[in-house]
């Protein structure tokens, strides 16, 4: 889909291509990439980004640490990049309430993201932030950074609806990254159960 095409609603057809997509899903990436397909046939040119929360328990208690799990653009904003949040009414909102955060114009964003410069030069003028949820705490964070200063309230719920697809796959590729940190190999672990 290309930037000049129009976004239009979640249609049937959206939708059943979505869902063929994800059934044949066999990784995160797989199905990322179809949400991201049908989150540009709905909304238009975006950014997509998931950041999953990398915080140790000997992080400083006012800080949370953000890695970046999957790009829509891994040219300016690569998987495995890192943030450094400090405590903000955003990271409280966002992260510690687990409210999405809508926001739109150059302003909002600069309020927000220190490489707004970055987003700027992408063309990218508003965001929608949704919370992923394990246990009713955020463990990550999907990001729709958008062409247009203002979103639709269809394009807001679209873009939650979307995350929630996307939850699952997420928090399966989260586990099996913090699994492989630890050293655990399921494979031995097979091999000593049999």
């Amino acid at each position: 889909m290309g930037a000049s095409m129009k976004p239009v609603a979640f249609s049937v057809a959206v939708c059943d291509s979505l869902c063929d997509a994800l059934c044949t899903a066999a990784s995160c990436d797989d199905a990322l990439k179809a949400i991201h397909v049908a989150l540009v046939t709905v909304v238009g040119h975006n950014l997509l980004t998931v950041n999953v929360d990398a915080t140790q328990p000997g992080d400083p208690p006012d800080e949370v640490q953000l890695q970046r799990l999957w790009t829509s653009d891994p040219v300016a904003y690569p998987v495995g990049g890192r943030k450094r949040k400090t405590l903000t009414p955003w990271t409280r909102q966002l992260l510690q309430r687990a409210e999405v955060f809508v926001g739109e114009g150059d302003a909002a964003l600069a309020a927000v993201f220190e490489e707004q410069k970055i987003i700027a030069e992408l063309g990218l003028h508003s965001v929608v932030n949704v919370p992923l949820l394990q246990g009713g705490r955020c463990v990550a964070t999907f990001n729709v950074l958008g062409i247009r200063p203002e979103w639709l309230a269809h394009e807001v719920a679209t873009i939650r609806l979307l995350a929630l697809l996307a939850t699952p796959w997420v928090r399966r590729a989260q586990a099996a990254q913090d699994m492989s940190a630890s050293g655990f190999n399921p494979q031995a672990a097979a091999g000593q159960v049999a």
